[in-house]
């Protein structure tokens, strides 16, 4: 039996970064994860800061997604997000210094309006450190990280 698909299509500002067909689609939105399968219903979504999940047999990608709107209809799903990253294209070294920087900032007296942007950064740099230690995965990789039940 033919596998079914869903056509899912990623854009930010700058350019399309994923345009192609998939068997499931994770993705982080502001009420939490949602997972859509080939079927689903009709749905508009508001997307988060987080990682987004591209499954099809036994690969999968992931992608940080920074914020946006996702739309599924027709077996569509189509996400305009403000920015988005796949791991190789995050420069963790830089990253995580950032991150750091952040951290040291917030020990600083600052403003509120300070305080709140520093928030959206280190969110940001969480999501990329996390995309960036996946690489494209098989299922048999996959296992090979979860723990054993034995």
């Amino acid at each position: 039996m033919a596998s079914k698909k869903l056509s899912v299509r990623v854009a930010t500002p700058e350019d399309v970064k994923f345009d192609e067909e998939t068997e499931m689609v994770i993705m982080r939105c502001i009420t939490g994860d949602m997972g859509i399968l080939y079927g689903h219903q009709p749905i508009s979504a508001i997307l988060d800061f987080g990682v987004l999940r591209l499954i099809d047999g036994d690969t999968e990608r992931r992608m940080a997604v920074f914020g946006g709107i996702a739309q599924v209809n027709d077996n569509t799903v189509t996400i305009l997000a403000n920015d988005a990253q796949w791991p190789e294209d995050i420069d963790v070294a830089f990253v995580k210094a950032e991150h750091e920087r952040m951290a040291r900032r917030s020990q600083e007296n600052l403003d509120v309006l300070e305080i709140q942007r520093d928030q959206v950064l280190m969110r940001r740099t969480l999501v990329q450190i996390e995309v960036s230690s996946y690489p494209l995965l098989t299922k048999g990789e996959l296992s090979d990280k979860m723990p054993s039940d034995g």
